[in-house]
Protein backbone atom coordinates (compact mmCIF):
# COMPACT_ATOMS: atom_id res chain seq x y z
CA UNK A 1 0.00 0.00 0.00
CA UNK A 2 1.33 2.93 -0.52
CA UNK A 3 2.62 4.83 2.07
CA UNK A 4 2.29 8.79 2.70
CA UNK A 5 3.43 11.60 5.07
CA UNK A 6 0.52 13.01 6.75
CA UNK A 7 1.17 16.41 7.76
CA UNK A 8 -0.92 19.49 9.69
CA UNK A 9 -2.88 22.01 7.46
CA UNK A 10 -0.63 24.77 6.99
CA UNK A 11 -0.87 28.25 5.88
CA UNK A 12 0.84 27.57 2.52
CA UNK A 13 -1.65 24.82 1.81
CA UNK A 14 -4.63 27.08 2.41
CA UNK A 15 -3.49 29.68 -0.06
CA UNK A 16 -4.30 30.42 -3.20
CA UNK A 17 -1.36 29.60 -5.52
CA UNK A 18 -0.32 32.38 -7.89
CA UNK A 19 2.66 33.08 -10.34
CA UNK A 20 3.84 34.95 -12.82
CA UNK A 21 5.97 36.30 -16.27
CA UNK A 22 8.65 34.56 -16.52
CA UNK A 23 12.42 35.75 -16.12
CA UNK A 24 15.87 34.58 -17.72
CA UNK A 25 16.47 31.14 -17.02
CA UNK A 26 19.85 30.19 -15.36
CA UNK A 27 22.09 27.61 -17.20
CA UNK A 28 21.86 24.37 -16.45
CA UNK A 29 23.07 23.34 -12.51
CA UNK A 30 27.25 23.11 -12.44
CA UNK A 31 27.80 22.78 -9.07
CA UNK A 32 31.00 25.50 -8.03
CA UNK A 33 32.79 22.73 -5.89
CA UNK A 34 34.31 19.47 -6.26
CA UNK A 35 31.60 16.50 -5.42
CA UNK A 36 34.59 15.21 -3.03
CA UNK A 37 34.26 18.10 -1.03
CA UNK A 38 31.73 17.39 2.08
CA UNK A 39 29.46 20.28 3.03
CA UNK A 40 27.81 21.08 7.03
CA UNK A 41 25.15 23.32 6.59
CA UNK A 42 22.79 24.42 9.82
CA UNK A 43 19.18 24.82 8.38
CA UNK A 44 16.39 26.78 9.38
CA UNK A 45 15.77 24.72 12.23
CA UNK A 46 19.16 24.91 13.64
CA UNK A 47 19.89 21.60 12.46
CA UNK A 48 23.18 20.12 11.06
CA UNK A 49 23.27 18.59 7.92
CA UNK A 50 25.85 17.23 6.65
CA UNK A 51 26.43 15.99 3.46
CA UNK A 52 28.97 14.37 1.14
CA UNK A 53 29.69 16.84 -1.90
CA UNK A 54 26.93 19.55 -3.32
CA UNK A 55 23.80 17.99 -4.03
CA UNK A 56 22.35 17.19 -7.63
CA UNK A 57 19.42 14.63 -7.05
CA UNK A 58 17.30 17.23 -4.99
CA UNK A 59 13.93 16.65 -3.93
CA UNK A 60 11.14 19.56 -2.74
CA UNK A 61 8.16 19.20 -1.21
CA UNK A 62 7.12 23.22 -1.00
CA UNK A 63 6.59 25.37 -4.44
CA UNK A 64 8.94 28.29 -2.76
CA UNK A 65 11.82 25.61 -2.26
CA UNK A 66 11.40 24.36 -6.09
CA UNK A 67 11.66 27.87 -6.63
CA UNK A 68 14.39 28.59 -5.63
CA UNK A 69 16.26 25.72 -6.90
CA UNK A 70 15.29 26.12 -10.43
CA UNK A 71 16.04 29.71 -10.51
CA UNK A 72 19.88 28.58 -9.06
CA UNK A 73 19.73 26.57 -11.98
CA UNK A 74 19.06 23.05 -9.98
CA UNK A 75 16.49 20.87 -11.99
CA UNK A 76 14.42 19.30 -9.29
CA UNK A 77 13.68 15.35 -10.01
CA UNK A 78 10.88 15.12 -7.64
CA UNK A 79 8.57 18.05 -6.98
CA UNK A 80 5.11 18.19 -5.23
CA UNK A 81 2.10 18.42 -6.96
CA UNK A 82 4.32 19.47 -10.77
CA UNK A 83 0.98 20.30 -12.16
CA UNK A 84 -0.11 22.98 -9.51
CA UNK A 85 3.75 24.17 -9.95
CA UNK A 86 3.30 24.85 -13.37
CA UNK A 87 0.26 26.31 -13.17
CA UNK A 88 0.20 28.63 -10.33
CA UNK A 89 4.48 29.47 -10.70
CA UNK A 90 5.54 30.38 -13.84
CA UNK A 91 8.66 32.80 -13.03
CA UNK A 92 10.72 30.15 -12.68
CA UNK A 93 9.26 27.44 -14.94
CA UNK A 94 10.50 23.72 -14.41
CA UNK A 95 12.90 22.82 -17.63
CA UNK A 96 12.61 18.97 -16.99
CA UNK A 97 10.31 16.44 -16.26
CA UNK A 98 10.61 15.81 -12.34
CA UNK A 99 8.53 13.01 -10.95
CA UNK A 100 5.44 13.82 -9.04
CA UNK A 101 6.24 13.11 -5.14
CA UNK A 102 2.47 13.75 -4.32
CA UNK A 103 0.82 17.04 -2.57
CA UNK A 104 2.58 19.39 -0.93
CA UNK A 105 0.58 18.71 2.32
CA UNK A 106 0.91 14.47 1.55
CA UNK A 107 4.01 14.00 -0.36
CA UNK A 108 4.95 9.92 -1.07
CA UNK A 109 6.90 8.32 1.01
CA UNK A 110 7.53 5.79 -1.09
CA UNK A 111 7.45 8.03 -4.55
CA UNK A 112 10.74 10.05 -2.65
CA UNK A 113 12.80 7.11 -1.77
CA UNK A 114 12.50 5.38 -5.49
CA UNK A 115 13.90 8.28 -6.32
CA UNK A 116 17.52 7.98 -4.25
CA UNK A 117 17.94 11.68 -3.92
CA UNK A 118 21.06 13.21 -2.37
CA UNK A 119 19.11 15.76 -0.68
CA UNK A 120 15.09 16.95 -0.11
CA UNK A 121 14.53 20.47 0.62
CA UNK A 122 11.76 20.93 2.73
CA UNK A 123 10.11 23.66 5.10
CA UNK A 124 9.56 24.27 8.30
CA UNK A 125 5.86 23.99 7.99
CA UNK A 126 6.47 20.80 7.73
CA UNK A 127 5.79 18.86 11.02
CA UNK A 128 8.81 16.99 12.92
CA UNK A 129 7.25 13.50 12.04
CA UNK A 130 7.21 14.34 8.86
CA UNK A 131 10.85 15.37 8.44
CA UNK A 132 12.15 12.66 10.51
CA UNK A 133 10.62 9.51 8.12
CA UNK A 134 12.22 12.15 5.61
CA UNK A 135 15.42 11.62 6.85
CA UNK A 136 15.48 8.04 6.61
CA UNK A 137 15.33 8.43 2.79
CA UNK A 138 17.77 11.38 2.57
CA UNK A 139 19.38 14.37 4.39
CA UNK A 140 16.67 16.76 4.56
CA UNK A 141 17.46 20.72 4.50
CA UNK A 142 14.87 22.87 6.19
CA UNK A 143 14.19 26.53 5.24
CA UNK A 144 12.35 28.91 7.53
CA UNK A 145 8.82 29.56 5.39
CA UNK A 146 8.25 32.94 6.33
CA UNK A 147 9.20 35.30 8.92
CA UNK A 148 7.12 38.10 10.13
CA UNK A 149 10.17 40.11 11.30
CA UNK A 150 11.91 40.27 7.83
CA UNK A 151 10.53 38.46 4.81
CA UNK A 152 12.56 39.67 2.14
CA UNK A 153 16.12 38.97 3.95
CA UNK A 154 14.41 35.50 4.56
CA UNK A 155 13.66 35.01 1.13
CA UNK A 156 17.23 35.49 0.40
CA UNK A 157 19.15 33.57 2.85
CA UNK A 158 17.26 31.07 1.72
CA UNK A 159 18.00 30.73 -1.38
CA UNK A 160 21.96 31.15 -0.38
CA UNK A 161 21.37 28.01 2.00
CA UNK A 162 19.97 26.12 -0.69
CA UNK A 163 22.67 27.41 -3.03
CA UNK A 164 25.63 26.43 -0.72
CA UNK A 165 24.36 22.67 -0.31
CA UNK A 166 24.12 22.19 -4.15
CA UNK A 167 27.37 24.68 -4.91
CA UNK A 168 25.68 27.51 -6.88
CA UNK A 169 26.74 30.41 -4.67
CA UNK A 170 27.95 31.95 -7.39
CA UNK A 171 24.35 31.90 -8.59
CA UNK A 172 22.98 33.64 -5.55
CA UNK A 173 24.75 36.47 -5.94
CA UNK A 174 23.34 37.30 -8.95
CA UNK A 175 20.10 36.30 -8.07
CA UNK A 176 20.42 38.98 -4.88
CA UNK A 177 21.59 41.81 -7.60
CA UNK A 178 19.23 40.97 -9.89
CA UNK A 179 16.78 41.29 -6.97
CA UNK A 180 17.71 44.09 -5.29
CA UNK A 181 18.40 46.14 -8.64
CA UNK A 182 14.61 45.40 -10.19
CA UNK A 183 13.29 46.82 -6.80
CA UNK A 184 15.08 49.47 -6.87
CA UNK A 185 13.61 49.94 -10.97
CA UNK A 186 10.43 49.84 -9.59
CA UNK A 187 10.82 52.37 -6.86
CA UNK A 188 12.21 55.04 -9.91
CA UNK A 189 9.51 54.32 -12.19
CA UNK A 190 7.43 54.85 -9.35
CA UNK A 191 8.23 57.81 -8.45
CA UNK A 192 8.61 59.04 -12.17
CA UNK A 193 5.14 58.74 -12.23
CA UNK A 194 4.24 60.53 -9.38
CA UNK A 195 3.19 57.34 -7.69
CA UNK A 196 5.65 57.08 -4.93
CA UNK A 197 4.12 56.92 -1.40
CA UNK A 198 0.37 55.97 -2.87
CA UNK A 199 -1.48 53.53 -0.62
CA UNK A 200 -2.16 49.99 -1.75
CA UNK A 201 -3.79 47.43 -0.69
CA UNK A 202 -3.43 43.80 -2.11
CA UNK A 203 -4.90 40.79 -1.53
CA UNK A 204 -6.63 37.78 -2.49
CA UNK A 205 -9.53 35.88 -2.49
CA UNK A 206 -11.58 33.10 -2.69
CA UNK A 207 -15.22 31.57 -2.45
CA UNK A 208 -16.02 28.55 -0.32
CA UNK A 209 -19.64 27.05 -0.19
CA UNK A 210 -21.23 30.89 -1.86
CA UNK A 211 -19.08 32.66 0.83
CA UNK A 212 -16.76 35.52 -0.64
CA UNK A 213 -13.23 35.78 1.65
CA UNK A 214 -10.44 38.58 0.92
CA UNK A 215 -7.14 37.65 2.86
CA UNK A 216 -5.22 41.29 3.07
CA UNK A 217 -1.31 40.59 2.60
CA UNK A 218 -0.40 43.13 5.23
CA UNK A 219 2.79 45.43 5.90
CA UNK A 220 4.48 42.40 7.70
CA UNK A 221 4.08 40.18 4.24
CA UNK A 222 6.72 39.16 1.43
CA UNK A 223 4.40 41.23 -0.86
CA UNK A 224 3.48 44.14 1.98
CA UNK A 225 7.71 44.53 2.09
CA UNK A 226 8.41 44.35 -1.63
CA UNK A 227 5.37 47.07 -2.32
CA UNK A 228 7.14 49.17 0.65
CA UNK A 229 10.19 48.69 -0.65
CA UNK A 230 9.42 49.90 -4.03
CA UNK A 231 7.89 53.59 -2.63
CA UNK A 232 4.31 52.18 -2.25
CA UNK A 233 2.62 52.25 1.54
CA UNK A 234 0.52 49.45 2.57
CA UNK A 235 -2.89 50.78 3.27
CA UNK A 236 -4.13 47.55 5.44
CA UNK A 237 -4.68 48.18 9.27
CA UNK A 238 -5.83 44.98 10.31
CA UNK A 239 -2.87 42.70 11.69
CA UNK A 240 -1.44 39.95 9.97
CA UNK A 241 -0.75 36.54 11.67
CA UNK A 242 3.38 36.46 13.11
CA UNK A 243 4.46 34.39 10.41
CA UNK A 244 3.36 35.22 6.79
CA UNK A 245 1.55 38.63 7.70
CA UNK A 246 -1.44 37.33 6.44
CA UNK A 247 -5.09 38.56 8.03
CA UNK A 248 -8.71 37.52 6.92
CA UNK A 249 -12.14 39.85 6.53
CA UNK A 250 -14.56 39.99 3.65
CA UNK A 251 -16.24 42.32 1.37
CA UNK A 252 -17.87 44.68 4.20
CA UNK A 253 -14.08 45.07 5.81
CA UNK A 254 -12.77 46.84 2.50
CA UNK A 255 -15.38 49.89 3.37
CA UNK A 256 -12.47 50.74 5.87
CA UNK A 257 -9.93 51.30 2.78
CA UNK A 258 -8.34 54.75 2.58
CA UNK A 259 -9.99 56.88 0.03
CA UNK A 260 -7.24 57.07 -3.10
CA UNK A 261 -6.32 53.52 -1.96
CA UNK A 262 -5.19 50.76 -5.12
CA UNK A 263 -6.17 47.86 -4.93
CA UNK A 264 -4.35 44.71 -6.62
CA UNK A 265 -4.85 41.65 -6.99
CA UNK A 266 -3.77 38.22 -8.45
CA UNK A 267 -6.42 35.29 -9.60
CA UNK A 268 -6.56 32.30 -11.80
CA UNK A 269 -8.60 31.76 -14.93
CA UNK A 270 -8.07 27.60 -14.17
CA UNK A 271 -10.10 28.60 -10.72
CA UNK A 272 -12.90 30.69 -10.80
CA UNK A 273 -13.05 30.03 -6.97
CA UNK A 274 -9.96 32.37 -6.91
CA UNK A 275 -10.91 35.51 -8.81
CA UNK A 276 -14.42 36.92 -6.62
CA UNK A 277 -13.45 40.31 -7.37
CA UNK A 278 -14.39 39.50 -11.41
CA UNK A 279 -17.01 36.70 -10.20
CA UNK A 280 -18.82 36.42 -7.26
CA UNK A 281 -18.29 40.07 -6.06
CA UNK A 282 -19.18 41.51 -9.88
CA UNK A 283 -22.94 42.07 -8.95
CA UNK A 284 -22.15 42.79 -5.12
CA UNK A 285 -24.09 46.09 -4.45
CA UNK A 286 -21.18 46.74 -1.18
CA UNK A 287 -18.32 45.61 -3.38
CA UNK A 288 -19.52 47.82 -6.36
CA UNK A 289 -20.20 50.97 -4.18
CA UNK A 290 -16.26 50.79 -3.02
CA UNK A 291 -15.42 54.32 -3.91
CA UNK A 292 -11.68 52.45 -5.57
CA UNK A 293 -14.02 50.32 -7.57
CA UNK A 294 -15.75 53.18 -8.77
CA UNK A 295 -12.99 54.77 -9.40
CA UNK A 296 -11.69 52.10 -11.53
CA UNK A 297 -8.91 51.54 -9.58
CA UNK A 298 -8.74 47.79 -8.74
CA UNK A 299 -5.94 45.86 -10.47
CA UNK A 300 -6.18 42.47 -11.47
CA UNK A 301 -1.79 41.42 -11.86
CA UNK A 302 -1.21 38.60 -14.53
CA UNK A 303 -2.06 35.32 -13.12
CA UNK A 304 1.20 32.55 -12.10
CA UNK A 305 2.89 35.10 -8.98
CA UNK A 306 3.41 32.74 -6.62
CA UNK A 307 3.34 34.95 -3.30
CA UNK A 308 4.53 33.31 -1.08
CA UNK A 309 7.81 32.52 -3.79
CA UNK A 310 11.24 33.43 -4.27
CA UNK A 311 13.34 36.34 -6.30
CA UNK A 312 11.92 35.45 -9.68
CA UNK A 313 8.20 36.02 -8.23
CA UNK A 314 8.92 38.85 -6.53
CA UNK A 315 10.30 40.51 -9.46
CA UNK A 316 7.91 39.15 -11.68
CA UNK A 317 5.43 40.72 -9.04
CA UNK A 318 7.20 44.19 -9.22
CA UNK A 319 6.93 44.36 -12.94
CA UNK A 320 3.15 43.61 -12.55
CA UNK A 321 2.80 46.34 -10.20
CA UNK A 322 4.27 48.85 -11.62
CA UNK A 323 3.15 48.63 -14.47
CA UNK A 324 -0.26 48.45 -13.55
CA UNK A 325 -0.13 51.68 -11.79
CA UNK A 326 1.79 53.22 -14.38
CA UNK A 327 -0.51 53.05 -17.00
Amino acid sequence: MRRTILTAATVTAAALTLAACGTTEPAAHKPEKKPSEAITLTDGKGTEVKLDGPATKVVATEWNVVESLVTLGVDPVGVADVKGYRTWDTSAPLKNEPKDIGTRGEPSMDTIASLAPDLIVATTDLPPAAVKQLRDVAPVLEVKSADGTGQIDRMLENVDLIAKATGTTDRAKTIRSDFEAKVAEGRKALADAKMAGKEIAFADGYVTSNQVSVRPYTATSLIGEVNEAIGLKNAWKLKGDESYGLASTDVEGLTGLPDGVRFAYIGSDGDENSTPFTGALAKNSVWKSLPFVKAGHVHRLDDGIWMFGGPASMQAYVDGVVGALTK
